[in-house]
């Protein structure tokens, strides 16, 4: 009698242990990682509590969400080298599409989610000195003799990428189309550059916490932080032209299929869209891609402000080929 209680003992202890597994596998730990750009620290790692709260009370699950930040290009490449990404949120569809072309993302991605996977948006802006002593207040002040300019490397950056566009843009116009005036004037834009940071993030730094230079051409989304921070320190400078900056989000089916986190990754990115995702990206200084949450932050961002796109070029693809390709313009007109 003794070794028959003994073993039903034991036994009603192992289905004991198996129905405590089977019920903690709905509230089990899953990780993901997010391999983002520069200026979105902040913003991310707001939204990060704001999703794993909605998504354990929406499945039982806890995730848990790792945070990898650097210049975009920079990022998109260590995925296609093997950094195992569940999502990536970078700075511009180009850097995604090079992480599809690797075979990492299936085609199509960017229809996958609304306004072209595109969340939310930004602009580029001049960040300088309170007082504004150089009198900056347009892209033709950026040529002048004796401005130090700040920016990062468009072969590095996506920022940057926007950021040369945007003067282009600004250029073309002041010269009716005139390729060789264009081209000689963002080559005494980008003389004036005294430091050429490898991220958005690192040029702010040398700019705000180290000093150098007269005006910073930033993201939209990280002037507002830097004047946040130091009000009386700096001012915002909105030029007369600048580009629709839309930063591109995909999930990284080949990583999620082999970590078994798709859906989890997936929601993360739908998430972006909710109204409460939305608002924490307005007060984040992002611009939300939903009309009427944008329109809450009617004050902080001058949405009258002259923004060309990437249309405007003909999409990245022919973008990058003219200007950011080994030997295209940039590196004709920049060397370090």
């Amino acid at each position: 009698m003794n070794k028959r209680r003994l073993l039903s003992l034991g036994l009603t202890l192992v289905l004991s242990i198996g129905v405590l597994t089977g019920c903690g596998s709905k509230s089990e730990i899953i990780e993901i990682t997010n391999v983002s750009y520069d200026p979105t620290r902040e913003f991310y790692e707001a939204y990060n509590e704001e999703f794993k709260a909605y998504w354990k009370e929406k499945t039982d699950q806890e995730v848990t969400i790792v945070q990898s930040h650097g210049g975009s290009g920079k990022q998109a490449r260590s995925v296609i080298e093997g950094n195992e990404a569940d999502v990536v949120t970078l700075a511009l569809a180009q850097d995604i599409t090079a992480i599809e072309e690797a075979g990492l993302i299936e085609a199509g991605w960017i229809d996958e989610f609304e306004k072209n996977s595109s969340p939310y948006t930004s602009t580029i802006v001049f960040l300088v000195r309170s007082g504004n002593p150089k009198n900056i207040k347009d892209w033709d002040d950026l040529i002048k003799d004796g401005v130090e300019v700040i920016t990062p490397n468009p072969k590095s950056s996506g920022g940057a990428r926007w950021n040369f566009l945007a003067a282009w843009g600004f250029a073309d116009e002041l010269y009716g189309g005139a390729q060789d005036k264009i081209t000689e004037f963002i080559t005494k834009l980008y003389n004036n550059v005294i430091v050429l940071d490898s991220g958005a993030r690192g040029s702010t730094t040398t700019f705000v916490e180290n000093g150098q230079g007269d005006v910073l051409i930033a993201w939209e989304n990280e002037a507002y932080l830097s004047l946040k921070e130091h009000p009386d320190e700096y001012e915002i400078i909105t030029p007369s032209i600048s580009i629709l900056a839309e930063p591109s989000v995909a999930v990284v089916d080949e990583v999620t299929k082999k970590r078994d986190t798709a859906e989890v990754a997936s929601g993360y990115i739908s998430y972006l869209y909710s109204d409460a995702a939305q608002r924490l990206a307005g007060e984040n200084y992002y611009r939300p891609s939903n009309e009427e949450i944008l329109q809450e932050f009617s004050n902080v961002f001058d949405l009258n402000s002259r923004l060309i796109t990437i249309d405007d070029f003909g999409g990245w693809e022919e973008a990058s080929k003219e200007f950011f390709v080994d030997g295209a313009l940039f590196d004709q007109i920049y060397s370090e």
